[in-house]
């Protein structure tokens, strides 16, 4: 089955502002997992971001939105500073 990606424009900023290798490697864990099967690659959230599930490349993560066959990433960034971002965003969005 094919997944459709958003990635918001807050995710956006996240992956312009990492190095081009970096970067380079999630867009490539976002076409080859996120588009084909999220739901096996991802775990889901627990507690406050529940309903929301996490990819993780290396010591980054990718945090996202599965509905049906649609992906929404709502961030990508460092594990140490990841769910405290996406908290903020999710809450107030």
């Amino acid at each position: 089955m094919a997944y459709t990606v958003e990635i918001r424009d807050m995710a956006v900023k996240d992956l312009e502002a990492l190095p081009r290798s970096i970067r380079a490697r999630l867009i490539r864990a976002i076409e080859q997992r996120l588009t084909t099967a999220p739901d096996a690659y991802g775990l889901r959230l627990r507690q406050s971001l529940a309903g929301l599930w996490k990819l993780r490349v290396g010591d980054y993560r990718i945090v996202f939105e599965l509905t049906g066959t649609r992906v929404s990433v709502w961030a990508i960034r460092h594990r140490k500073d990841v769910y405290p971002a996406v908290e903020r965003r999710w809450f107030h969005s």
